[in-house]
């Protein structure tokens, strides 16, 4: 079986409140990104599905492909208050890709059991057959929750 989606969780000290207030940030994804692709960002927090904001990238940091800077247009496919966002992006590469990113916030007796996810189980065949997915390692999503973690805690 072919893997197309990683998924990993963490314990993080802070409400739901407070994690999915800075997941709705455009610059809150700038600040907790591990992969250092994230340069800045442009917009306003989002509040629901269809709702966007500009990523300002650089694929240096990843050394893969000679895409230099480049912008993506974050889009929110799924919102749940508190509880769920989850978002694909638009970008330099036409169609859209179509992979999915996003963070499930579960209460917990310490504050939050966070869930990030990347699933790139949808992408077209063109896509899938260039072998590059995944972009983003396993490894990055769990560094990104402890920048999360870092960021948000008491």
């Amino acid at each position: 079986m072919t893997v197309e989606r990683f998924e990993v969780q963490r314990q993080i000290a802070a409400s739901p409140a407070e994690i999915f207030t800075l997941l709705c940030s455009p610059e809150g994804h700038v600040t907790i990104d591990s992969s250092g692709m994230l340069q800045s960002a442009e917009g306003k927090p989002v509040n629901g599905v269809g709702e966007e904001f500009v990523v300002h990238m650089d694929r240096e940091s990843l050394n893969d492909f000679p895409m230099g800077k480049y912008d993506v247009t974050v889009i929110i496919t799924e919102f749940e208050q508190d509880a769920h966002l989850e978002w694909t992006i638009s970008g330099a590469i036409q169609p859209p890709i179509e992979h999915l990113y996003g963070y499930r916030l579960e209460p917990s007796e310490i504050g939050t059991l966070v869930t990030s996810y990347y699933d790139w189980s949808k992408i077209a065949p063109r896509y899938r057959e260039a072998g590059i997915f995944p972009i983003i390692p396993e490894s990055a999503l769990r560094a990104t929750l402890g920048i999360l973690a870092r960021t948000v805690q008491k």
